[in-house]
């Protein structure tokens, strides 16, 4: 069924022109990825998702310099777009940036589709994505929704209740849709889509936003209200369920001072899921299974580091760390997909935090490891 505008004395043309005219005058200027070149923009789009933009922009331009366009991206091995990637995390976005830059190559002969409803059939590439895309690069008139533009539409039209239930979403999709400006085109549909988002990051944040900024105050349920902070509505959630997750893992060396590591490609019953197409010390659900695994040339001698924490958004891994000088002749440490590796490639790994962590510290060991 058709959306039907709050009565705010504010058409869907007068919305697009005042944030038009606004972000003009007011909005972000200077960013990298501002600009119609769709590879920079996706891969911007693609580096915001759960990130702030002040990391991106400190990832964002290393990136580029390996990788300046999608060809050289979809060219590279996975190995080295992790590598860039590690510290960012949900490392899902890496590995889809990658497989997405390859199917553009290979199915779009390395053009990006010019539309949003084809962009979205790309790995990685969500309905908003997708319009943010369409609207920066070729001008199509399409509806951008992130946390930021839900949060900016629910206060101005006073949108109540969870937005984050599926009605609710539709409601704000069909309400983005009939706000859109009228005319199509980079000109247009660039400072619009800009704009919202500037909006939401500078201007409607989440506390304290400043109302008196805003060229839409005036026609605003939530500053009309007196309380913007109470729209949207936060959604009530479940305790957050935190798991504890122990593991062991061995730091094993040889004579010439690499490190065996070993490539987490497959489900793993231990890690369940964590890491995944990262390189990784070889893992054991406990220090008994670790020394069981060891020779018995070298399993006295196993030297316990300092226990390691690290926090993910719903495990908490505490790391205990075997670290080993392996004795020539003997079988390698574990995992036979993975291979001894000198100091000088691990910058080219995808290593998770605490794995390249813990890879420093061993390389600053004086001397071998003590028993």
């Amino acid at each position: 069924m058709p959306l039907v505008l709050p009565a705010q004395g504010l058409p869907g043309d007068g919305f697009a022109r005042r944030v038009i005219e606004w972000q003009r005058r007011h909005g972000r200027r200077g960013l990298p990825w501002q600009g119609a070149d769709p590879y920079r923009v996706w891969l911007s789009e693609i580096m915001l998702q759960q990130t702030q933009v002040a990391t991106v922009l400190d990832y964002y331009p290393r990136f580029l310099v390996r990788f300046p366009d999608v060809q050289a991206l979809a060219a590279a091995p996975r190995d080295e777009v992790l590598a860039l990637w590690s510290g960012l995390g949900y490392y899902a976005r890496a590995n889809n940036l990658h497989l997405c830059a390859r199917k553009i190559v290979a199915e779009h002969g390395g053009c990006f589709p010019d539309n949003a409803a084809a962009l979205q059939r790309l790995p990685g590439i969500g309905r908003s994505t997708a319009a943010a895309i369409a609207a920066f690069c070729f001008g199509e008139r399409a509806a951008i929704l992130d946390g930021n533009v839900r949060r900016v539409l629910a206060r101005v039209f006073g949108i109540a209740g969870d937005i984050s239930q599926p009605e609710p979403q539709r409601q704000l999709w069909r309400l983005a849709e009939t706000l859109l400006p009228a005319e199509a085109g980079v000109a247009t549909m660039t400072p619009y889509t800009q704009g919202l988002m500037d909006l939401g990051a500078q201007v409607c944040t989440r506390r304290s936003p400043v109302c008196a900024a805003c060229p839409l105050a005036a026609h605003c349920v939530a500053a009309r209200l007196g309380d913007p902070e109470a729209y949207p509505h936060p959604h009530p959630r479940p305790p957050l369920q935190r798991k504890a997750l122990a593991l062991a893992l061995l730091l094993a060396r040889d004579r010439a001072g690499r490190v065996w590591l070993t490539p987490q490609s497959a489900p793993n019953s231990i890690l369940r899921g964590i890491w995944k197409g990262l390189h990784i010390l070889p893992v054991f659900v406990d220090e008994t299974a670790l020394l069981a695994a060891l020779p018995a040339a070298v399993r006295e001698s196993a030297h316990w580091r300092a226990p390691v924490r690290h926090a993910l958004t719903h495990r908490d891994l505490a790391l205990r760390v075997a670290q080993v000088d392996w004795p020539e002749g003997h079988e390698p440490p574990a995992a036979a997909n993975g291979r001894w590796f000198a100091p000088h490639e691990w910058p080219a790994l995808g290593l998770p935090a605490p794995i390249a962590r813990l890879l420093e510290m061993a390389l600053f060991d004086a001397g071998p490891c003590a028993g």
